[in-house]
C-alpha cells in the first residue's frame, strides 16, 4: 500500500513549478489531489498529467488566494467531491522581488501579504474543521530571505516570516486536535528567484557558491518527498518546526 493512499491533499499554486512537483510527489504516494491557481489552462494540463501518470483523482479549481470568498469555495468543492482533507499545503506566493525596500510601494507589499500571508490564513481557517476530523497536517513555506535578510526581498521576507509565526501559533493551538503544522524553508529555482537573479546577479552567484551541495532543490524529488514525510504517520510527533531544504546553505548553530 502506498504511504498516502485514500488521502486528500490540497495544494495551492499546484499547476506549475514547486506546486506541481509537490502534487506529483503526493500523487505518486496514492493521494488524491486538489490543485488551485489563477490560470485555468495550466490547471487543466496539470490535472491531466497527474491523473494519467498516477491514476489518482484530481480536482482543479481556479481561485485567487487573496479572495476570501473564493477560498471558501475551494474548500466547499473539495468536501463535495472528496468528503475530507488530510493535508493542506500553502505553496502559492507572489511578490515584487528585486525591489529595494525604499522603492517598495504599498501595492508591492499588498501583493506579497495578500497572496502569501492572508491566503495561508484563509485556507488554514477554512480547512480547520476538516483537518480536525482527519487529524491531518498543514505544510507552509518559509524562506531564507526572511532568515538572512536577503536584499531585494523585503515584502517577500515579511510575508514568509508572517507565515512562520502564524504556523507556530497554529501548531500550539491545534496540537490538542491532532493537527500538525510544519514549515519548509527551501532554495529552489522559482520565478521569484529568477527575477532576483536578474536584479542581483552578483549576489545570486555568491548564493550558488554558498550552497555546499552545489545545486537548487528539485520540486518533486527533494521538496516533494520531504513534504510527503511531514504529511505521513512517520512525522506524527513533529509540529511547529521549520525544515530547511537549502543544500546546507542555511547552516546555523
Amino acid at each position: 500500500m502506498k504511504r498516502l493512499e485514500k488521502n486528500v491533499t490540497l495544494i495551492t499554486g499546484g499547476g506549475k513549478g514547486i506546486g506541481f512537483g509537490l502534487a506529483s510527489a503526493f500523487a505518486r504516494e496514492g493521494s488524491d489531489i486538489v490543485i488551485t491557481g489563477r490560470t485555468e489552462s495550466r490547471l487543466i494540463e496539470a490535472k491531466k498529467k497527474l491523473e494519467d501518470q498516477y491514476g489518482v483523482e484530481v480536482l482543479a479549481v481556479v481561485a485567487d488566494g487573496a479572495d476570501e470568498a473564493q477560498i471558501k469555495g475551494v474548500i466547499a468543492q473539495t468536501i463535495t467531491k472528496f468528503g475530507k482533507i488530510n493535508t493542506l499545503i500553502n505553496n502559492a506566493q507572489a511578490s515584487s522581488s528585486g525591489l529595494p525596500l525604499i522603492e517598495h510601494t504599498k501595492k508591492d507589499f499588498d501583493l506579497a501579504i495578500n497572496s502569501g500571508l492572508y491566503a495561508t490564513f484563509f485556507y488554514m481557517r477554512e480547512a480547520y474543521p476538516y483537518l480536525k476530523e482527519t487529524r491531518g497536517s498543514v505544510i507552509n513555506f518559509a524562506s531564507g530571505a526572511g532568515f538572512f535578510g536577503k536584499p531585494g526581498q523585503s515584502s517577500y521576507a515579511a510575508a514568509k516570516e508572517g507565515i512562520r509565526g502564524l504556523s507556530r501559533v497554529a501548531a500550539t493551538e491545534w496540537g490538542p486536535d491532532g493537527i500538525r503544522v510544519n514549515m519548509i524553508a527551501l532554495l529552489a529555482m522559482t520565478e521569484s528567484l529568477r527575477e532576483w537573479k536578474e536584479n542581483y546577479p552578483e549576489l545570486f552567484e555568491r548564493t550558488i557558491q554558498g550552497i555546499p551541495l552545489g545545486r537548487f532543490a528539485d520540486p518533486m524529488e527533494d521538496i516533494g518527498r520531504v513534504a510527503v514525510f511531514l504529511a505521513s504517520e512517520d512525522a506524527s510527533y513533529i509540529t511547529g518546526e521549520t525544515i530547511s531544504l537549502q543544500g546546507g546553505s542555511g547552516l546555523r548553530p
